[in-house]
């Protein structure tokens, strides 16, 4: 790859991004409000000028070569960067000034938010902002919220969605509870243990027998609605839950039950009215929101794998 030689076109650049991010040309058009064979032109411009295949293309869809995924890393860095000084700019020029609104679970909303939101206060220091923890996105279609941050994708056309990623989600317990109950060295011997989770585990049981666990309903033998106080219960050692990696694995006291277990994956979107995006306060957090999920994401995985 010969990068002295190149010269970047932002355009191309974003499109890489916004594809490899989605998975595909048609939704990278939807996030980028143009149409698929902009996109398609784009990226086959990117690689030309490169002189690399970003992408392998098959019936299955897109998918990163080895030096799309090396340019990846480079070119979330330029965004950032370039996001950075466009920022810092509009700040020279007026100052970003009042209420953002954001409404998650729970549990994100009490373990995840508040080191996200943290680089806001040095980025834009006037802006105040407000967290509604509830499951439902009725708040931001009734304009109670400004972003939302989401595991499934709307289908409404007049929310603007953008997927950041995606948690990993793996069985944990308390290094307490299995000293009291054993270490189960086979999915079977999980199946025997106690679980916590939410009043309705019948969407769980399915992944989670599909992985070999032969789970039931009846192993449930706490539960809550919200995710915050499961994770209070499974550190008080009541039992198993299925939790985000990036949660657990930083936390003392906390240990993955069966290292064999293959994680779940739930993607992560943050969600805006499509008008809101004009809007340079809702805009300023959405970007940094994106951009501290990437980071997060990315530290909770190579700790996991590591």
């Amino acid at each position: 790859m010969n990068w002295g030689s190149v010269s970047f076109d932002w355009n191309q650049v974003r499109a890489f991004i916004v594809t490899a991010e989605e998975g595909s040309l048609s939704r990278a058009a939807r996030v980028l409000e143009t149409t698929q064979p902009t996109i398609g032109r784009q990226v086959s411009a990117l690689e030309a000028s490169l002189e690399v295949t970003l992408f392998e293309r098959s019936v299955r869809g897109l998918s990163l070569t080895e030096a799309g995924r090396d340019l990846l890393e480079h070119a979330r860095a330029m965004g950032e960067g370039a996001m950075a000084i466009s920022l810092r700019a509009a700040r020279q020029s007026q100052d970003v000034t009042g209420e953002v609104t954001i409404t998650a679970t729970h549990l994100m909303s009490a373990a995840v938010l508040p080191k996200l939101l943290e680089p806001l206060r040095e980025l834009a220091p006037a802006l105040r902002l407000r967290i509604i923890c509830t499951n439902d996105l009725k708040s931001l279609l009734q304009r109670d919220a400004d972003i939302a941050i989401r595991n499934v994708r709307p289908d409404r056309h007049e929310l603007f969605a953008r997927r950041v990623g995606h948690f990993r989600g793996n069985l944990y317990a308390s290094t307490a509870y299995l000293d009291r109950a054993g270490r189960p060295r086979t999915a079977r011997e999980v199946a025997d243990h106690t679980f916590v989770g939410s009043p309705d585990p019948q969407r769980l049981l399915a992944p989670i027998r599909d992985r070999g666990i032969p789970v039931r309903a009846e192993s449930f033998v706490v539960s809550s609605d919200s995710g915050a106080v499961v994770w209070e219960l499974v550190k008080q050692g009541y039992g198993i839950s299925l939790l985000p990696e990036t949660l657990c694995e930083p936390e003392p006291g906390i240990e993955k039950v069966l290292p064999s277990f293959t994680a779940l994956e739930f993607p992560i979107w943050l969600v805006t009215h499509r008008e809101l995006q004009t809007s340079p306060k809702i805009r300023i957090v959405f970007d940094e929101l994106a951009r501290g999920f990437r980071r997060t994401l990315e530290a909770a995985t190579d700790d996991a794998d590591g």
